[in-house]
């Protein structure tokens, strides 16, 4: 409130902001509980999969530097151990990019794997404290990197699909009009959309246009 004090907004206008915050999981007063973000099959399968990571042993700080040292000198087995003690990160940083469009499920399995690539490329690494760091990160570049193609895959398939259902929607016009089903010829003429958009959109429906005439060969 103080910040924005000197901007003299609304109550309406300070609600905006507390939305704007909620939606990018940002807590006001206090933090955030990032589970209130998951679905109830969210909520199911990470309770199962918490207890399954929860069987793994538990390391002292003396133990996990042990291993985290071993790791970069490039022992597989310490690198494995690695992988183990940050398995419950994974689930945090998941839980923080849920609610994206996203299954929680495929976002852990993207930072696992992100995780067991990224334990075998600390040979670089000078000092142990920044190993930390450097798996947090290419979690979090990998989950984000997932959520970007899934939205870009969804973008394409939302296009595709309103191309179906126009062209699905002139034929049925047409069709009633001319009490028929109609050629690829006839809804081209009578509607200007292209033979191309035509045909993809009866090839991508699986010919399941019932409205538009089917061509023999």
């Amino acid at each position: 409130m103080e910040i924005f004090d000197p901007l003299g907004l609304s109550d309406d206008q300070l609600q905006l902001v507390f939305d704007y915050l909620l939606k990018h999981k940002v807590g006001i007063d206090k933090p955030l509980d990032v589970d209130e973000f998951l679905t109830d099959e969210e909520k199911n399968y990470l309770e199962l999969y918490l207890e399954e990571i929860d069987a793994f042993p538990k390391y002292s700080d003396g133990e996990v530097q042990a291993y985290t040292i071993s790791a970069m000198a490039g022992d597989v087995d310490a690198q494995n151990k690695l992988v183990e003690m940050n398995l419950g990160a994974v689930v945090d940083i998941a839980k923080l990019y849920a609610g994206q469009g996203v299954l929680l499920e495929d976002l852990i399995g993207e930072g696992n794997v992100a995780l067991a690539s990224s334990v075998t490329l600390l040979g670089s690494m000078e000092d142990p404290k920044e190993v930390q760091g450097l798996l947090g990160r290419m979690i979090m570049n990998a989950m984000e990197e997932y959520i970007s193609e899934n939205t870009k895959n969804h973008e394409a398939d939302q296009k595709i699909a309103d191309k179906v259902n126009k062209v699905m929607e002139k034929a049925k016009e047409l069709s009633e009009d001319l009490n028929k089903k109609v050629t690829v010829e006839e809804l081209c003429a009578e509607t200007g959309l292209s033979e191309k958009t035509v045909r993809d959109a009866i090839r991508v429906s699986g010919n399941a246009i019932s409205y538009i005439e089917e061509e023999t060969v």
